[in-house]
């Protein structure tokens, strides 16, 4: 038996343990800091970064550089769920009211950046280095990578603080959008950059149409993909398998991308505009699916973000060019967002609070980071990835705050709401008519009939002189009671109500009520006050009805701010 019990074992390696105790510890520290962190009101995803950092090369080193490599796989399947939701906010409406905005802003928050960046590390670098050549090369690449923004901590704070509105609308455009740019950028900067220091041997053809075949292929791949999910998606509707698809379809999406080096990331925000444009109705229920699976994937993949981080070879001139970098890539993304705002005649909200949240960089920049490395000299090419590291950090911890605070001071945090999310929030006492008739167990039939008459609900409550509830009483109730002639004219309320066994408190919440009309089948439920005595009651009909017109008030709150 022993022996038996020890085979089994034998075929767990040590690596296996140690790789399942990174993950639950990763997971596990990422919420208890994405929490505290949240406590302190900094959006938890700063938290997750920091711990990632404590686990980390730049701190405990428990998650090595060969653990970041072996979970890589893992990383680019979070950043395709986060591609595939930020494409699911936009559908047709949005690109058709915003699209044009969208690409003015766009243009000029990543060209502005690129620009004030070269400039700025070109210029300083010559002076500081006297060597032409690798100053402005160098400022070309990193003025390429600063056009990138992050989507993963930015609409990762969208999402938790539920934000809605023309700024949050215009953020998950400009996100969307955004790398496609870089790429785009990058390559040609890459091109000239290496004939300056001259180091190059890929055609001027040849870095002119890679960005385009990485782009269009992406998008390809996306639509395609999104055009098989969509018929799956209108063939079947259980839960585990839409989950299954989900997911099925996201990693393909990604494997495809990187087989046929295209990007993987737009090509998953295409597979999510698509579902969302081809299957409005029912990819409501999707990408709310995703929403319940991700938060564990994206704690670990910040974590891991963190994890990342070397600062250890950190020197006096990577310093000088993470300030240069850093003034120069916050600034040209604040100064460009504000002008492409002005210029496509966005809302007063997003020219004023656009800029806050543009400043996150994270998988792209350290991505093309990486590509500059093997196209530049080894010393070069360290200093590239070196200040782009280290800038990352710094903008993933200013950048959620920046966020957090500009979509507050826009009013549109909390406005992003479901049914269940308003039911969650309202309590039983605000659907409540305050003029609610009650009925007194001696109430004669004439003047029940006549409260029937006056008032537009179905059922009345029937209590004794305390106000305790002994009944109810129904359409059904008085259709009966003309039935019988005889008592007709002597009937009273205690004569002809139904008993009921359910009752919910006005300080309930309305969930409460909702388990009640779905669960039992009711169609009406008295309510009661903390002494017991009956304040009014709550039909199925008219609950449903003051719920759909509270959602009604919460979109046209959202609506008025677009």
């Amino acid at each position: 038996m022993v022996e038996k019990v020890l085979d089994i074992f034998s075929g767990v390696s040590f690596f296996h343990i140690n790789m399942l105790f990174i993950l639950g510890l990763a997971l596990f520290g990422g919420t208890i800091g994405g929490r505290i962190f949240q406590r302190m009101k900094i959006p938890q995803v700063v938290g997750y970064i920091v711990i990632g950092i404590i686990l980390g090369r730049s701190g405990l080193k428990i998650i090595d550089v060969e653990t970041i490599r072996t979970l890589q796989p893992f990383s680019y399947f979070a950043l395709g769920l986060i591609g595939f939701m930020i494409g699911g906010e936009l559908n047709s409406k949005v690109i058709a009211r915003y699209g044009k905005k969208f690409i003015k802003i766009l243009l000029f928050e990543g060209l502005t950046s690129f620009a004030l960046v070269t400039i700025v590390i070109g210029v300083v670098g010559t002076y500081l280095t006297k060597d032409v050549s690798f100053s402005w090369g160098l400022g070309l690449l990193l003025g390429a990578i600063a056009s990138a923004t992050a989507p993963a901590a930015t609409t990762d704070v969208l999402w938790e603080y539920r934000a809605r509105g023309p700024l949050t609308t215009t953020v998950f455009g400009i996100v969307a959008l955004d790398d496609a740019l870089a790429l785009l950028l990058f390559s040609i900067a890459a091109s000239i950059a290496t004939r300056i220091i001259g180091v190059s041997h890929v055609s001027i053809v040849s870095a002119i149409v890679h960005p385009f075949y990485e782009i269009g292929g992406a998008i390809v791949v996306g639509l395609i993909s999104g055009g098989v999910l969509v018929k799956l998606l209108k063939k079947y509707e259980d839960r585990e398998r839409v989950l299954a698809f989900l997911i099925g379809t996201v990693l393909f999406v990604l494997g495809l991308s990187l087989a046929i080096n295209v990007s993987m990331l737009l090509a998953a925000m295409v597979l999510g505009v698509v579902v969302v444009n081809g299957v409005p109705q029912i990819s409501k229920r999707v990408f709310k699916l995703a929403e319940e699976v991700t938060p564990p994937i994206f704690i670990l993949f910040f974590v891991f973000v963190g994890a990342k981080l070397d600062f250890e070879s950190i020197t006096p001139l990577t310093v000088v060019l993470v300030v240069l970098y850093l003034v120069g890539r916050t600034a040209g993304k604040m100064a460009g967002a504000f002008v492409g705002a002005r210029i496509s005649k966005s809302s007063n909200v997003v020219q004023k609070y656009l800029p806050f949240c543009l400043f996150s960089q994270a998988g792209v920049a350290i991505g093309l980071s990486i590509v500059a490395a093997h196209i530049l000299p080894p010393e070069m090419g360290s200093v590239v990835v070196l200040v782009i590291t280290t800038t990352t950090f710094i903008v993933q911890l200013i950048g959620p705050p920046c966020v957090k605070y500009a979509i507050t001071k826009a009013g549109e945090v909390g406005l992003n709401i479901t049914e269940e999310d308003l039911i969650e929030k309202t309590k039983i006492e605000e659907l409540l008519d305050v003029d609610f008739p009650l009925i007194r167990e001696n109430t004669t039939l004439a003047e029940i009939l006549d409260i029937f008459c006056n008032n537009p609900y179905s059922y009345y409550p029937v209590v004794d002189k305390d106000k305790k509830l002994k009944g109810i009483v129904g359409v059904e109730s008085m259709r009966q009671a003309f039935t019988y002639k005889d008592i007709g004219g002597v009937a009273i309320a205690a004569d002809i109500m139904e008993s009921i066994s359910f009752q919910v408190s006005s300080e309930d919440s309305a969930v409460e009520a909702k388990k009640l009309f779905d669960g039992c089948h009711l169609d009406f439920l008295p309510v009661t006050d903390k002494s017991g005595c009956v304040v009014g009651c709550i039909e199925e009909r008219i609950f449903y009805q003051l719920i759909s017109r509270k959602m009604i008030e919460a979109e046209k709150k959202a609506g008025l701010l677009e």
